[in-house]
């Protein structure tokens, strides 16, 4: 027995041997495969504008990193923020890249949750489209019910000028005349077309794209409007995109999607180094940065520990068609609005009896109406608009402990359960869903 068992043994060694040399057989083999599947086939031609695309985006980390201070890139958290916004900043820019056709239009989207750069506003819908300039254009559509639907001329972007961006004008849709069931339909050109009595807008010939805003106040209630826009003076098919219109396009998206990633990045840094730490400044957006013609911004970087928490007060215009709060994180990226009351516009909002709007900044939410919650970031930015409105008051904003915050605020403010909470928040992202985001 001895025997057999020394026997058995030497076979367990030698299987195991075997086993060992399979698996460095398989091992090898495994390397040379993924070798053999990395390297390029010998026929395989150079492609070098993707080439550029790529590199383009493995130097974005760097420029991105460069422009904001060194506590902020090291930390994880912040870094992989940084991560998404140049992923969002991706996919704005190659949608850009690969619908845009002056001779071809169609609005597509722009900026805004899944996209959040250049910080879009929580009401708003924004769609951009390329033109040709001179050319004739007709768009046509149904105006519904928001309180803004505008439309913003721009020319070369920041990456072609090296500089901001500036609007040529914006056109408003609430001008023009509708039918019966509210459709539009109106003629975009540098002249007006001979013999056509109906409405139009000069294009002025330096544009190269549109942009419309779409603003909602009451999601729930209001009617997203519908838009399409055709060229006039070309045949209405599609030729072939030529290989040197392709490859343009493919060298354009780096550059614009550094431009996008790190145009503000460094903005709520720049208001606390001013020392606009909870308290505000007007924000010059419509001079160079594109801002909405007859819009007022006024904004401010905030900090606040656990139980903090900012009261912003301001005597509502008389006359307004719309106005709003929303906060940023540090790298300002609008903070979910989707998911948290992290926004509140002059639909949402309580004004109390006195004509005065106040509302509540803080992490916890202090059971009033009027709360925008900072949804996980103890610093960031509050920007407020006001649109079309006959005043633009500045709120004043103090710091006051989240103990102490009813003493601060008039009797009659009312209390809001975390149930009816839970509520309001399903209620508006339920609202949210269903307008039309593409």
């Amino acid at each position: 027995m001895a025997k057999f068992g020394r026997i058995l043994g030497h076979v367990a060694r030698g299987v195991a041997a075997i086993a060992v040399i399979g698996a460095l057989s398989s091992a090898v083999s495994a390397k040379e495969t993924e070798e053999e599947q990395a390297a390029p086939a010998a026929d395989i031609p150079p492609f070098p504008a993707w080439d550029a695309f790529v590199d383009d985006l493995r130097n974005l980390w760097p420029e991105v990193a460069a422009k904001v201070p060194p506590e902020m890139r090291e930390d994880p958290q912040v870094r992989q923020e940084l991560g998404r916004l140049m992923l969002e900043a991706l996919a704005a820019r190659t949608i850009d890249a690969v619908g845009s056709d002056g001779d071809h239009p169609w609005f597509l989207p722009h900026i805004g949750l899944l996209m959040n750069v250049f910080q879009p506003n929580a009401d708003t819908i924004y769609r951009n489209t390329r033109i040709t300039p001179g050319g004739s254009y007709r768009l046509r559509g149904k105006r519904g019910t928001l309180p803004i639907f505008k439309m913003a001329q721009f020319g070369p972007t920041p990456v072609d000028t090296g500089g901001g961006v500036h609007a040529h004008g914006y056109e408003d849709f609430s001008t023009l005349n509708v039918d019966a069931e509210g459709h539009f339909d109106v003629i975009l050109s540098p002249v007006r077309p001979d013999g056509y009595d109906g409405d139009w807008w000069e294009l002025n010939p330096e544009t190269t794209q549109l942009m419309i805003r779409q603003m909602s106040s009451d999601w729930a209630g209001e009617d997203d409007p519908t838009v399409a826009i055709e060229r006039l003076d070309t045949p209405v098919q599609s030729p072939r995109i030529g290989a040197d219109e392709l490859e343009r396009r493919l060298r354009w998206i780096g550059p614009t999607v550094k431009n996008s990633a790190t145009f503000l990045v460094d903005h709520v840094v720049q208001l606390r180094e001013e020392g606009y730490v909870n308290k505000l400044k007007i924000f010059d957006v419509v001079t160079n940065l594109g801002g909405l013609f007859g819009q007022f911004y006024y904004e401010g970087a905030y900090e606040l520990a656990p139980d903090e928490a900012l009261i912003m007060e301001a005597e509502v215009p008389s006359v307004c068609a719309y106005a709003s709060l929303i906060l940023t994180n540090d790298i300002y990226e609008t903070t979910d609005w989707y998911n948290n009351q992290a926004s509140l516009n002059n639909a949402q909002w309580r004004v109390d009896a006195d004509g005065i709007l106040r509302v509540v900044v803080s992490a916890k939410d202090p059971g009033v109406p009027n709360w925008l919650d900072t949804s996980g970031y103890p610093t960031g930015a509050v920007q407020g608009r006001w649109t079309d409105c006959n005043a633009q008051p500045v709120p004043s904003v103090r710091l006051v402990k989240l103990d102490a915050l009813r003493d601060e605020l008039p009797a009659e403010t009312p209390s809001v359960t975390p149930e009816e909470r839970q509520r309001i928040i399903r209620d508006r992202r339920a609202a949210y869903q269903q307008r039309p985001h593409w």
